[in-house]
């Protein structure tokens, strides 16, 4: 027997110095489901370059290589077709797995990781895309996101990947590119309205939902102006009692900071005395107060609110308040653009 080269059990040939995995293996690595490289194999290409009919799939380092290059490709926003095209251009059949020659299509990054199951079988994304798109399918759960654009289906899979450097860094380049309030709009609020609506519907993914706050939260917090730099009374964020859901404020913080306004964010959940308490010793120019559900929008605690010298005003957002009466001079601000303006407008 050639010492290069041995049989296995399933009479394949493989080079014993490059050894070579089953599906289950390779899937195992990669992170995603069986299924789902089977199907990249049979709708894209993506397969075991060595597979012979009649022989179980085994996937060579260079296999290895593409399928790990179209994952991150996947995460980038990229559709399947066009994330196997890059792979295959990258890494082909037999190529060398340790000096890629990236492909015309922008290359993802190295670093992203892995993502859960992007394709199944019934997996429409190989079609062209259309205003309304179905379902993408990620870790065996399903995201709707229609009409949504790559930034938006990239953070998806990022998310359902639970990958947070992922998700920080396509919220950051998403930022820097289209602007906060676009990546609020288009990007950010879709993938997290869809998670929410995935956990309502299944009982699946609050730690998804969790995770993908806390980078929210991380990203556009952390752009944010904390301290007085021009001398103006700050802006003073809070979630109502009970409220636990104020990523939205940690982004209006943001878009604040870049008209110059700085902010104090006082987090979810704060109690009506404490509430009292901050005003009185931030003695803020403004008061923001979110609530997400009806059921956390108490006008009577807005009502409640200390008068200073000098005196603040006082905006309610979120849609929890879509159907309160509210107390004189207190003013919904409907959208984050009308926020900015509303604000900027009256702090300037």
């Amino acid at each position: 027997m050639d010492g290069a080269r041995v049989a296995s059990d399933e009479n394949s040939v493989e080079d014993v110095d490059e050894p070579r995995l089953t599906v289950s293996g390779a899937a195992r690595r990669l992170g995603i489901a069986p299924a789902t490289l089977r199907t990249w194999d049979r709708r894209y290409g993506i397969g075991p370059s060595g597979h012979a009919r009649g022989h179980h799939r085994r996937y060579s380092p260079s296999d290895m290589a593409r399928l790990e290059l179209m994952q991150h490709a996947l995460v980038q926003g990229a559709s399947p077709a066009e994330a196997a095209r890059y792979a295959r251009a990258a890494v082909p059949p037999g190529g060398n797995a340790n000096h890629p020659d990236p492909a015309p299509l922008a290359p993802a990054r190295p670093d992203i990781g892995p993502v859960a199951a992007e394709a199944t079988d019934d997996d429409p994304t190989s079609a062209p895309s259309t205003a309304t798109e179905r379902p993408v399918r990620t870790g065996g759960g399903t995201l709707r996101l229609p009409g949504a654009g790559p930034r938006a289906r990239g953070l998806g899979r990022a998310a359902l990947s639970m990958d947070p450097g992922a998700v920080r860094r396509m919220l950051n380049d998403s930022i820097d590119e289209v602007g906060l309030i676009t990546t609020w709009d288009d990007v950010a609020r879709p993938v997290l309205t869809a998670v929410g609506q995935r956990w309502a519907a299944t009982g699946l993914g609050v730690e998804v939902e969790h995770l993908l706050s806390e980078c929210l939260i991380a990203v556009f917090g952390g752009r944010a102006i904390t301290d007085d730099e021009h001398r103006v009374r700050p802006v003073l964020l809070a979630g109502m009692p009970s409220e636990m859901h104020v990523v939205p404020l940690a982004v209006l913080a943001a878009v604040l900071a870049e008209r110059g306004i700085s902010s104090r964010s006082l987090g979810p959940a704060l109690p009506a005395s404490a509430l009292a308490a901050a005003v009185r010793r931030i003695a803020p120019a403004v008061v923001v107060l979110w609530s997400q559900l009806p059921p956390t929008a108490d006008a009577d605690v807005v009502a409640s609110l200390p008068t200073t010298r000098p005196r603040f005003r006082t905006f309610v957002a979120g849609p929890g308040w879509a159907k309160v009466a509210l107390p004189p001079g207190v003013v919904l601000l409907p959208s984050l653009a009308h926020a900015e303006d509303q604000i900027g407008t009256l702090l300037r």
